[in-house]
């Protein structure tokens, strides 16, 4: 697998304690990079990173609703007063519930689905964007769908924020990239986690994307080597393609 080096670059990445946040946060810690790890559950957040709530090098900031504009301020203000500057973000928070159909969805289950997946991702970037810039460049990554390229019965919601996050996207990479700013998102399918094998336990788990292949994905983007692409969705089907 290819390595990367992240030494003395800092790192942010939101939904820390999700199946993917926490793979990818691990990802980053053994590329060298410098951890700022924000989740909505502190608890959880200092139980599974332990290790690095004792290292003054990494932040942990627990207690974030990305629904919430206050909280992504709050979030932008910690990692900038802690590390002066900020080289990256990535942004895993999202959530998948399947509905009925259009016709017979609630308005607050349709409203729960962009909040979670598209307001998040706008108001996260709102918030970071500011410390990238005064940093002087760097990079952000989404997590979109496969979903927000063709929509299916039942997940209308889901479908509808997931093309909404790729379209961000490619606005905050016009809006961006002349400050060196590469903004990207990713475009995994199903990813086997244990949550999915739970819901799908009839499927072929090994023709899922794996969390960790995700996450190599998402280091590259994050990388030098990507410094040419701008506002790109990037397919991560695994086997599923």
């Amino acid at each position: 697998m290819v390595s990367f080096d992240f030494t003395d670059k800092v790192v942010l990445i939101t939904g820390a304690t999700g199946a993917l946040g926490r793979v990818v946060a691990r990802q980053f810690h053994q590329a060298g990079a410098t951890l700022a790890l924000g989740a909505r559950d502190e608890t959880l957040l200092h139980q599974l990173f332990a290790d690095l709530a004792l290292d003054p090098q990494h932040l942990l900031v627990g207690g974030i609703d990305l629904c919430q504009p206050e909280d992504c301020d709050r979030l932008a203000h910690a990692v900038e007063d802690r590390f002066g500057r900020l080289d990256a973000l990535v942004n895993t928070v999202g959530g998948f519930t399947a509905g009925p159909p259009v016709h017979a969805t609630p308005v607050e289950d349709w409203e729960r689905m962009l909040a979670i997946n598209l307001r998040t991702a706008f108001l996260v970037s709102r918030a970071i964007a500011p410390v990238l810039i005064r940093s002087g460049g760097g990079a952000i990554v989404h997590v979109s769908g496969r979903a927000g390229l063709a929509g299916f019965g039942g997940g209308a919601g889901y479908c509808a924020a997931k093309a909404g996050v790729i379209r961000l996207t490619e606005s905050l990479s016009a809006e961006l990239k002349e400050h060196g700013i590469n903004v990207n998102c990713v475009l995994p399918g199903t990813i086997d986690t244990p949550a999915n094998r739970a819901a799908r336990p009839e499927a072929d788990f090994s023709r899922w994307v794996a969390p960790e292949a995700l996450g190599a994905v998402i280091l590259f983007l994050c990388s030098p080597a990507a410094s040419a692409i701008h506002g790109a969705a990037i397919p991560v089907y695994g086997l599923g393609g």
